[in-house]
């Protein structure tokens, strides 16, 4: 019987790098918000940075949540990224709602499998 190889990259540690396939079909929806689709128009830069020194002032919340993805286009804001738990999802949202305002905030944010 021969068994399947894992043929996911080595890291320098000699542990199997993280399985991202998922997520890159994901990113390649030319619907989905990524860093690139960032507006430097500068209202949206500092609502961007408003938000993100929100969330990192936080230190409830894991270094996960710390880097997530916050993109602003025209004064709406797409959070995207994993975070480790629901009440993680829940704070960096609520954060950017209070700063961006109500109904401005697509919380794309997802709770990492355990």
């Amino acid at each position: 019987m021969t068994m399947a190889q894992d043929t996911r990259p080595v890291t320098p540690d000699n542990s199997v790098a993280p399985d991202n396939s998922a997520v890159n079909v994901r990113d390649r929806n030319p619907n989905a918000m990524t860093a690139g689709e960032q507006s430097s128009a500068k209202s949206d830069v500092e609502l961007t940075r408003a938000i993100r020194q929100a969330i990192v002032k936080d230190d409830s919340l894991s270094m996960l949540a710390h880097n997530v993805k916050i993109v602003a286009a025209n004064g709406a804001v797409t959070l995207r990224g994993p975070v480790n738990s629901e009440q993680e999802r829940v704070a960096i949202a609520s954060k950017a709602q209070a700063i961006a305002g109500p109904n401005k905030v697509d919380n794309q944010l997802e709770v990492k499998s355990q």
